[in-house]
């Protein structure tokens, strides 16, 4: 959690409401119940822990340490597919050793965002044998630690990423190719984001792909991969977590579609006016695009 100033060729916020544990949270609190593990500064707004528990997320995992709050600068050009990190201030996320409360430990669902693989390691050993592991990386991480991402690797069923992170984590251009190399390092399913092109999902013996669901105006994709995970998982859970087809077909176009609701609006701004009739109004329209049936077709060469 943190707070992040952000300036795209649409405006420019200071001090908003961020950090992946934000915005996953509250994209999947729309589809499941939340248990935040968080830290944040003496600085942090109460007005963002007041709106988190609104929703309903659990926020007894979350640490308030003397020190100020993570805080992230970045811009964006006109395309949009990519940050420019103008600054980062770790702060009390520094020395941040998560600690999950006795009464979380039993949490059968685990994501582990966007934190140093030991860290991620640690909250493994805290949890009490959940049913469903799954995590994020970025960059950094594969750049200085690549040895403890594989073991975390080995102890997820389910790795969320984007494109560059696939080519940077293997060496593989092709990002199916990048994709199978990782299915064998341990998990059972890989989803491989790729920004305005969508997404794809893997597994040893499937393959669904998505587009990304096509908007008029984009104003900050900041937190768009976070909302997307959020969405992914968030759908899983309410599934009872099930890994059937037809669940983690339903979990990769949820995650698309909060998406695209995310990047409307700068920080959680159009997340906080979303309601659940937007939410399954998009996901039928995103079914209406998509869906193709061909009775007529033939099995010869088209002329």
């Amino acid at each position: 959690m943190g707070l992040d100033t952000v300036k795209t060729p649409f405006g420019r916020v200071q001090d908003s409401l961020g950090g992946s544990a934000t915005y996953f949270s509250y994209a999947a609190s729309f589809f499941s119940p939340v248990k935040l593990v968080a830290v944040v500064g003496e600085d942090f707004p109460r007005e963002h822990v007041d709106l988190l528990a609104r929703r309903g997320i659990d926020l007894k995992g979350l640490q308030r340490l003397p020190g100020r709050t993570f805080r992230w600068s970045g811009s964006y050009e006109f395309d949009l597919n990519e940050a420019r990190t103008l600054a980062t201030e770790l702060n009390v996320f520094e020395s941040f050793r998560p600690q999950i409360p006795p009464a979380l430990q039993e949490t059968p669902f685990v994501f582990l965002a966007n934190i140093d693989p030991e860290l991620q390691l640690d909250v493994l050993k805290q949890a009490r044998q959940p049913r469903l592991v799954a995590c994020d990386t970025m960059n950094l991480w594969i750049k200085i630690k690549p040895a403890k991402l594989r073991e975390v690797l080995e102890r997820v069923h389910i790795f969320i990423l984007n494109d560059g992170e696939a080519r940077q984590l293997t060496g593989q251009s092709s990002l199916i190719k990048a994709g199978r190399t990782l299915l064998k390092w341990g998990p059972s399913i890989v989803v491989i984001k790729k920004g305005e092109h969508g997404a794809f999902l893997l597994t040893e013996g499937r393959f669904f792909a998505v587009p990304a669901f096509p908007l008029e105006e984009v104003y900050d994709p900041t937190g768009a991969g976070d909302c997307f995970a959020g969405g992914f998982f968030g759908s899983l859970v309410r599934d009872g977590g099930s890994l059937e087809e037809t669940a983690l077909r339903r979990a990769v176009v949820f995650g698309t579609v909060m998406a695209s609701f995310n990047v409307e609006k700068f920080s959680l701004e159009r997340l906080k006016t979303l309601t659940d009739a937007e939410i399954f109004s998009r996901y039928r329209q995103f079914i209406q695009m998509t869906h193709f049936e061909d009775s007529d077709m033939r099995e010869t060469a088209p002329r």
